[in-house]
């Protein structure tokens, strides 16, 4: 089976198309590397860089590398950036998803694994969140996934054998256990890889947005879920997906740690201090999120290898000792990654 990875080259994507590899599966790649990495795609795998809007390219790639799949992960994803610039969201993610369904009705490609947000569940009524919490977005990133998976159903009542699986997932941490992949990101917006940066001297301190939550320490509490945890839902998901497949999954622990936590886990795990500063909260910001797995466990029999702060810390802290630079760092450049590229 050939299977189609979207935003293949982006921190999830990249690790999603290892664990096809390793599971036997061919696999292609597009990316167009506005965000994403060209050295983090595995050399097994067949890379294009086509922009989700080139419609045509996405139908010619299909049909030549005989796609069978999709899992589609690209997307812009940042909540702020997003309120401040709301156009390029719903242009690239959801327009962009349109063209991608187009591509795959002209190649005949009728099944797709969605990578969706709890952004779509906006601030939750009650924790955990389940799949039929309301979905009340309160930013543009968080409506241009919600509009995707609008699109999704109607897709699925109107054309005969397109079936569809989307997973939400909450805060996605952590590297991959042999130090290969990682987290790379410009501007790094994540709360983990600004802890690793500061311990690595690569920054001054951690800013906290709000301190006066009412939390045990004041801090927000996040629901964090290992990126191979992730990834593992979504090989899962491709394997039940049928033609008849329209339905989501929340993935996370089911429970969550506090910022302070976080940073002071951090500490331990470094050895390094970790110096903070506290600004206003952010608007929108709940105090608590965290996710019900109780129905992607039952249905798909899925569960996280790693359940603890410090299991995923740790990973993330093995790659950023080593690739402080990112993928630019050269241990982390091989001829071998850099050469095999398609047209």
């Amino acid at each position: 089976m050939t299977i189609l990875v979207t935003g293949g080259a982006g921190y999830i994507g990249s690790h999603c198309v290892q664990q096809l590899i390793n599971a036997g599966e061919k696999v292609c790649v597009i990316d167009n590397l506005s965000r994403g990495h060209r050295e983090s795609v595995p050399p097994e795998a067949s890379f294009f860089q086509i922009d989700l809007l080139e419609t045509d390219r996405l139908t010619e790639t299909m049909k030549s590398q005989r796609i069978e799949k999709v899992i589609h992960f690209a997307a812009l994803a940042y909540v702020g950036e997003s309120v401040e610039d709301p156009l390029p969201y719903y242009n690239n993610n959801a327009a962009g998803t349109i063209s991608l369904l187009r591509a795959m009705r002209n190649s005949r490609v009728s099944q797709i694994v969605f990578s969706s947000s709890c952004a779509t569940y906006g601030i939750p009524e009650n924790i955990p969140v389940t799949e039929e919490s309301s979905q009340r977005p309160i930013n543009p990133y968080g409506w241009s996934k919600l509009f995707i998976e609008q699109i999704l159903m109607d897709c699925a009542h109107s054309y005969p054998n397109f079936g569809f699986i989307g997973l939400r997932y909450f805060n996605v941490a952590g590297c991959a256990h042999d130090g290969s992949l990682g987290e790379d990101h410009s501007p790094e917006t994540h709360l983990i890889p600004n802890c690793l940066n500061t311990a690595l001297g690569q920054q001054s301190e951690v800013t906290i947005l709000g301190n006066d939550y009412p939390t045990e320490d004041g801090t927000c509490i996040r629901d964090y879920i290992h990126v191979e945890d992730i990834c593992a839902a979504h090989l899962l998901a491709l394997n039940a997906l049928t033609p008849d497949s329209r339905c989501f999954y929340n993935i996370g622990l089911g429970h969550g740690y506090s910022v302070l936590e976080v940073v002071k886990t951090t500490e331990k795990i470094t050895g390094c201090e970790i110096p903070i500063t506290y600004q206003t909260r952010r608007p929108g910001d709940p105090p608590v999120l965290a996710a019900s797995n109780d129905k992607i466990s039952r249905e798909l029999g899925w569960s996280p290898q790693y359940t603890t702060l410090e299991s995923i810390i740790q990973t993330a802290w093995t790659w950023f000792q080593n690739h402080p630079d990112g993928y630019q760092s050269p241990i982390s450049l091989t001829s071998e990654n850099k050469s095999k590229d398609h047209p």
